[in-house]
């Protein structure tokens, strides 16, 4: 069974910075591109930041420059670590497998809450 267990979030500051963490199992974490995902209530779910098996990286142009997804293969664990944020950072952000057709999936886990205000 696939799990994703995502952490790391919280109420933080404009400018402020976070390290969120997603602990995956049930499935071969090496093999898989992997993504960071996020959605605010009342819009639809978006692609933030993806890594493939090979640790090339790719992000939304509204994070570039700001956001870094990282991956350790050895503790089933894709990191993002979250600078400079803004209140449109505000968010659930989830953890899951990345693929072109990632709209159909049906497994999410409960995801961590971002907040920035002041």
């Amino acid at each position: 069974q696939m799990q994703l267990v995502e952490s790391g979030g919280g109420l933080v500051q404009p400018g402020g910075s976070l390290r969120l963490s997603c602990a995956a199992s049930g499935f071969t974490f090496s093999s898989h591109a992997m993504g960071w995902y996020r959605q605010a209530p009342g819009n639809q779910r978006e692609l933030v930041a993806s890594i493939t098996s090979g640790s090339r990286t790719n992000y939304a142009d509204s994070v570039k420059g700001r956001f870094t997804i990282s991956r350790d293969n050895a503790k089933n664990t894709v990191l993002l670590q979250v600078n400079s944020l803004i209140p449109d950072d505000t968010a659930v952000y989830y953890c899951n497998i990345y693929f072109a057709n990632w709209g159909t999936f049906t497994y999410w886990g409960q995801g961590t809450q971002v907040t920035v205000s002041s």
